[in-house]
C-alpha cells in the first residue's frame, strides 16, 4: 500500500520563514502532503513482443537526384526545382490524371512568375541549422492537391548532395521548428483538441524521426470527459 510522503524540509521552510517575518502566531498546518504512487506495473507474466503490430514510421532518407547545392550552400537550391524533383521521383504519386495528387504537378506551372502567383503549391521555405552541424538546412512545405494536405519536408546536404532526412504529409495547421525538432499540428475531429507530432534529429541514424505523437487539448472549451471517444491519433503518411 502507498505511503504519504512526509517532507520534513518543508515543516523546516516553514519554521524559518514563521522566525524570519516575526510572525507571532506560529507554525500553520499546509494542508495534506500528497500520497505518492508508482506506476502500476501490469500482467507481468505477459511474453513480451518480438515485432510491432503495426508499422511505426521509423523514417527514410532520399537522395533529390539532379540537383545541384553551390558551395554546399543549401540557400542556393531552388525550392520549385527540389519539388519537381520530388514530382519526378515519385510519378505513381504525382503523374497522370489517376494519381493522388495530379494537382499540384499541374498547379507547379505557376510557380517561379513574377509577382508570385498564389496558384504555385509550393509554399515559403525557411533556413535553419536543425541537424546541429553548423550549416543551414531546408524546410520546405508544398500543397498536395487535390485535397487538404501539406507536404512537410527537412532536406540537407550530405556528401555535396541534397538529401531529404524528413517527410510528412498530413492535413497541417500549424508547424513549428524548436532546436532540432519539427512540430507538426493537425486538426482533431474532437472538438477543441489537435493532434501533434513532433520529428526529432537522430545524429546516429543521420534523419529525423517521430519523437512525439499526442493529442492535446486546446484550451477553447471543456475538457473531454473520461467517458468521450476520441478517435485514436492517426499515424503520419509513410516517410518516403
Amino acid at each position: 500500500m502507498p505511503r504519504p510522503v512526509r517532507t520534513a524540509l518543508a515543516a523546516a521552510l516553514l519554521l524559518a520563514t514563521a522566525a524570519g517575518c516575526g510572525d507571532a502566531g506560529g507554525l500553520q498546518a499546509a494542508g495534506s502532503t500528497p500520497t505518492a504512487t508508482s506506476p502500476a506495473k501490469l500482467w507481468p507474466q505477459l511474453t513480451p513482443a518480438s515485432s510491432p503490430a503495426w508499422n511505426y514510421d521509423d523514417g527514410e532518407t532520399e537522395v533529390m537526384k539532379g540537383i545541384a547545392v553551390p558551395g554546399g550552400d543549401v540557400r542556393k537550391v531552388d525550392p520549385v526545382a527540389v519539388v519537381q524533383a520530388e514530382i519526378s521521383q515519385h510519378p505513381d504519386d504525382y503523374s497522370g490524371s489517376k494519381a493522388t495528387y495530379h494537382e499540384t504537378t499541374r498547379r507547379m506551372a505557376y510557380c517561379g512568375r513574377t509577382p508570385a502567383d498564389s496558384r504555385c503549391p509550393v509554399l515559403k521555405a525557411y533556413y535553419r541549422d536543425l541537424t546541429g552541424d553548423g550549416h543551414a538546412d531546408l524546410t520546405l512545405g508544398f500543397r498536395l492537391l487535390p485535397g487538404n494536405q501539406t507536404a512537410v519536408r527537412v532536406y540537407t546536404v550530405q556528401g555535396g548532395r541534397l538529401v531529404q532526412v524528413m517527410s510528412n504529409d498530413d492535413a497541417v495547421s500549424q508547424v513549428e521548428l524548436a532546436g532540432h525538432s519539427v512540430i507538426i499540428h493537425a486538426p482533431s475531429d474532437l472538438a477543441d483538441y489537435e493532434y501533434r507530432f513532433q520529428w526529432t534529429w537522430d545524429p546516429d541514424q543521420h534523419l529525423f524521426l517521430l519523437t512525439h505523437d499526442e493529442m492535446l487539448h486546446l484550451g477553447k472549451g471543456p475538457k473531454a470527459s473520461p467517458s468521450a471517444s476520441a478517435s485514436p491519433s492517426p499515424s503520419p503518411s509513410a516517410t518516403r
